[in-house]
């Protein structure tokens, strides 16, 4: 990266690792210097809740809107109707018009935690495109729009080329999900003067393509900048955990285990989360990278407090850390855990300790479970659990259960009383 920005927003961009790409850096950072730059990431509502992979492009719109400019958060209500064949294997199962829009009321949830919404010059807004997606007129587009795509060219991106090569079928609906993002494009600068569109830099030949229309169209200059796919130092996706995806609603995942997330953040990519992630110095977030042997802990932990009190709030950060340090350390059971509450009827009889496994999340089957059991890491009360045909009954839970899997994955189970 050899240009050197006079911008605030692309300063940052570049010193805290969130740069992947630009369509034209020096177009663009002369925008942002000349005044207020509105910028849009969009949002398939796909799922009830955004999950971590959102939440590096969420703390981009944060330092957009710090450095004095304009972030606008596009649901995907018309396009999650036919669904982002980019870099997928398969078809994407298609959602009713109840579904998306109760997806997009949770998602929603997230977003003002992060970003301040209002009516003023770089306050944001909250956009669906079902707004000028929904009414379309089939011909219409095709005449007016669709002229203006190369089919050749189409093929030639990556996220497309890479699913034909692998001999998968893509439907002629997924194929018109980049012309409906590039319309996307077009209609945000026609309506509110949107300049610029970021993403993942899988998203880089969807937003190639808006700007090229929005050229054609109205000869308009809009500008695209990309965003790293990040994996962890092992190799895995971000935001991929033995427990599934790690949801940013608290009522899909507490505020207790997304904590934990973060403190188990492997040590070389301390540094590295704490850039992205957290709105400490860039020294200081090197200074804590640096760290070695048993400091590295701490490192962690205010990575973890410092990504949830953005998220829920200093409190849950502080009850989490406070949690922690009870169940590691003494070896207590934390009111803060993950808790499943079992009503009588579910133990009359008994209840087997690899169903409890399971109802708690620490394994995903019965296979699991036993098999977790047998490697000696599964632990009741902290004492090593060895048979998996092991049944309690309701005496048993005169007193919350602890279950744990492993060092680190910890679940409270209870009587309904």
């Amino acid at each position: 990266m050899t240009y050197h920005p006079k911008s605030e927003f692309i300063s940052i961009m570049i010193s805290r690792g969130f740069l992947a790409d630009c369509t034209d850096y020096q177009g663009l950072d002369e925008a942002m210097q000349a005044g207020v730059v509105p910028s849009y990431i969009g949002y398939d509502a796909t799922a009830q809740s955004l999950h971590v992979g959102h939440l590096l492009n969420i703390m981009m719109l944060r330092w957009l809107q710090k450095s004095g400019h304009k972030p606008i958060t596009l649901m995907g209500g018309g396009t999650t109707k036919v669904g982002d064949p980019s870099f997928r294997s398969d078809e994407r199962p298609l959602l009713g018009p109840e579904q998306i829009d109760a997806n997009i009321r949770g998602m929603g949830q997230v977003f003002s935690r992060y970003l301040s919404y209002g009516e003023g010059e770089t306050d944001a807004i909250m956009l669906n495109n079902a707004e000028w997606l929904d009414d379309l007129n089939y011909l219409e587009f095709l005449r007016d729009i669709g002229r203006h795509f190369s089919v050749n060219r189409m093929l030639s991106f990556e996220s497309v080329k890479s699913r034909l090569d692998r001999e998968q079928s893509l439907s002629f609906l997924e194929f018109n999900y980049m012309i409906l993002q590039a319309y996307d494009f077009l209609e945000l600068n026609r309506r509110y003067g949107c300049l610029l569109q970021m993403g993942g830099s899988d998203q880089w030949g969807n937003i190639v393509n808006g700007i090229d229309l929005t050229r054609r169209v109205i000869d308009h200059e809009v500008y695209g900048l990309t965003s790293p796919l990040l994996t962890t130092s092992d190799g895995r996706k971000m935001g991929k955990s033995q427990g599934g995806a790690i949801w940013l609603n608290g009522d899909m995942l507490s505020p207790y285990e997304f904590w934990q997330f973060w403190r188990n953040t492997t040590d070389a990519d301390t540094g590295r989360f704490l850039k992205l992630y957290t709105e400490l110095p860039v020294e200081e977030c090197d200074r804590l990278g640096a760290l070695a042997g048993s400091e590295i802990n701490e490192a962690k932990i205010i990575l973890a407090n410092e990504v949830t009190a953005l998220l829920h709030g200093a409190e849950a950060a502080q009850a989490a850390q406070d949690t922690a340090r009870e169940v590691f350390e003494k070896g207590g059971v934390g009111d803060d855990l993950p808790t499943v509450t079992l009503s009588p009827a579910e133990i009359e009889g008994g209840i087997s300790v690899v169903q409890l496994l399971v109802k708690t999340g620490l394994a995903k089957s019965g296979k699991e479970a036993k098999r977790l059991i047998s490697e000696n890491g599964a632990r009741l009360d902290d004492a090593p659990l060895t048979d998996a045909g092991l049944m309690l009954d309701s005496g048993a839970f005169a007193a919350p259960i602890k279950l744990s899997a492993g060092k680190k994955r910890h679940a409270l189970v209870k009587l309904d009383s």
